[in-house]
């Protein structure tokens, strides 16, 4: 792979997350409104294939992800590193109910973070993921990424396990306020 090929990779992996999330038979997605999750809000939103549900809070999309599984469909939750602590508790309705989950997470609270309230729960995400049972599973660059989301939609929707797939700060780039 080429430099420009991998530059051109590493701006598409919306457009490719798109794409895997489609092949994988996600027609729903709920989501927290984020800067990180942006370009993939917008095309999922834009699917008419695609109901998309803004939540007032991260909890409520692990509801309606079981919502969409008992009704036949498959669904993804779109949330930030520090929604994930919101979840604690609901994350016990599909380890006990066995329904598959697929969450993607954009991190904060790590690289060139400039608020220091995002740093606690970047560090408790992933132990606290695992504490309630999620496979986790970490992306740093846009082919990890797409693959990882790959991987994670067959686990959850082809074993009913919950994965949580967590997107690097570094990929998601700089936030400047």
């Amino acid at each position: 792979m080429t430099a420009q090929t991998a530059e051109r990779r590493d701006e598409d992996w919306p457009e490719e997350l798109h794409r895997v999330l489609k092949a994988a038979g996600v027609r729903h997605m709920s989501y927290v409104p984020d800067a990180g999750h942006a370009a993939l809000i917008r095309l999922l939103s834009a699917d008419p294939e695609v109901t998309a549900t803004v939540l007032t809070t991260e909890e409520e999309g692990i509801a309606v992800a079981a919502g969409a599984w008992l009704g036949g469909g498959r669904s993804v939750v779109l949330m930030q590193s520090s929604g994930v602590g919101n979840c604690i508790n609901m994350l016990s309705l599909p380890a006990m109910g066995r329904f598959p989950l697929l969450m993607l997470v954009t991190m904060r609270g790590e690289w060139a973070e400039f608020n220091p309230w995002q740093v606690p729960m970047s560090r408790a995400t992933q132990p606290t993921l695992e504490a309630m049972g999620v496979t986790v599973m970490r992306a740093e660059t846009a082919r990890d990424l797409v693959e990882s989301v790959e991987s994670a939609a067959a686990l959850a929707f082809t074993a009913d396990q919950q994965v949580a797939v967590l997107i690097g700060q570094r990929l998601l780039g700089r936030k400047v306020w």
